[in-house]
C-alpha cells in the first residue's frame, strides 16, 4: 500500500467503532479494509472531513442513507428523524466532528498534530476525486450490517 501507512488508519478506526458503539449503544467491528476509489451510489451521506498539519488529506464517512438517519435520530437523544434536513445533517456532522476530534487526540499521544477542517455533508450520487494518495475504504460494522464505511485517504507532510 504505497504512501499509507497502517498509523494512519489505526486512530481513525479506533476513534469511529469507539465514538459508534458510545452512541448507538451496540458492539462494531472493523471490517477488512480495501483500496477504492472514493464513489458513492445516490443513498449514500457522507461526512468530509479534511485533515492539515503534520499529515494531510481527507476522511469521508459514508452511510447508507436509512442509516445515516438512524444515526442522526440516535444523535438527538432518539428523536425520530425522517429526513435530512439541516437539524439531522447537523447532528451527522457532529459525529464525524466527534470522531475526528478523538482521533486528533490519538494522533497527538503518537506525536503527530493535526487539525480538522469543518465537516462537509454530501448527499446522493458522487464521485470524490484526489490523486495525492490511495483512499482506504474501511468498512465498520454493527452485527452483520455495514454501519458505516470510512474512507482514508492520508500521507505524512513531507
Amino acid at each position: 500500500m504505497a504512501g499509507m501507512n497502517a498509523d494512519f488508519i489505526n486512530p481513525f478506526l479506533m476513534s469511529a467503532t469507539k465514538i459508534m458503539q458510545e452512541i448507538c449503544q451496540t458492539e462494531m467491528k472493523i471490517g477488512k479494509p480495501y483500496v477504492k476509489t472514493t464513489e458513492f451510489e445516490n443513498e449514500s451521506v457522507a461526512v468530509m472531513i479534511g485533515i492539515t498539519g503534520e499529515l494531510k488529506g481527507q476522511v469521508i464517512m459514508a452511510f447508507e442513507f436509512n442509516k445515516a438517519l438512524d444515526v442522526a435520530s440516535k444523535m438527538m437523544m432518539g428523536m425520530q428523524v425522517t429526513a435530512l434536513d439541516d437539524m439531522s445533517i447537523s447532528a451527522i456532522s457532529e459525529l464525524g466532528n466527534m470522531i475526528m476530534g478523538n482521533a486528533a487526540t490519538i494522533f497527538s499521544t503518537k506525536g503527530y498534530v493535526i487539525d480538522i477542517t469543518p465537516p462537509s455533508v454530501c448527499h446522493g450520487d458522487m464521485t470524490i476525486t484526489q490523486s495525492y494518495t490511495q483512499n482506504i475504504c474501511v468498512p465498520i460494522h454493527s452485527g452483520d450490517e455495514v454501519a458505516l464505511e470510512l474512507n482514508i485517504a492520508v500521507i505524512a507532510e513531507q
